[in-house]
């Protein structure tokens, strides 16, 4: 690269850093809109609202607030108290249905029906008990309109 032409020339300098500057235009220019200045009866009406009317305001606002918390405080306490009523009343039912199901599985052990079984004079089949039925090869049986039925 030649850097000599660059560094004889005066492209490194910016001459216009150093002339006067032009002086700024005063002119009023047409997109600003001037606004009129308001009268003293406009701001008498427009002024802040006085201390004691702002005291009072604040004090009843405050206290709006504070009965607002209030009432909503109890209606919450009162849910609560209906919520632990419920939950007390799954409580007992859930209790009560656990005592149930103990009670059944006790009436319907094999050892208690077994007992009732005997007791109403039933008894284990024997071998003697048992009746063979012989049938010729082909496995037949009669309906009940009187029909027969053959599997194949």
């Amino acid at each position: 690269m030649n850097n000599i032409k660059y560094y004889n020339d005066s492209l490194a300098y910016d001459f216009e850093m150093f002339a006067e500057k032009p002086a700024k235009r005063t002119e009023k220019r047409d997109n600003i809109v001037v606004m009129p200045k308001a009268n003293k009866r406009r701001k008498a009406a427009t002024k802040a609202v006085s201390a004691p009317a702002l005291l009072v305001m604040t004090a009843v606002i405050f206290l709006a607030g504070l009965c607002g918390n209030i009432a909503l405080r109890l209606q919450i306490n009162e849910v609560n108290s209906e919520i632990n009523e419920v939950k007390a009343a799954i409580a007992e039912l859930d209790s009560e249905k656990t005592e149930l199901e103990v009670e059944m599985q006790r009436r319907i052990s094999y050892a208690n029906l077994e007992l009732e079984a005997t007791r109403l004079g039933m008894k284990k089949p024997e071998k003697e008990d048992v009746v063979y039925i012989r049938v010729n090869n082909k496995n037949t049986a009669k309906t009940a309109d009187g029909k027969m039925m053959v599997s194949e």
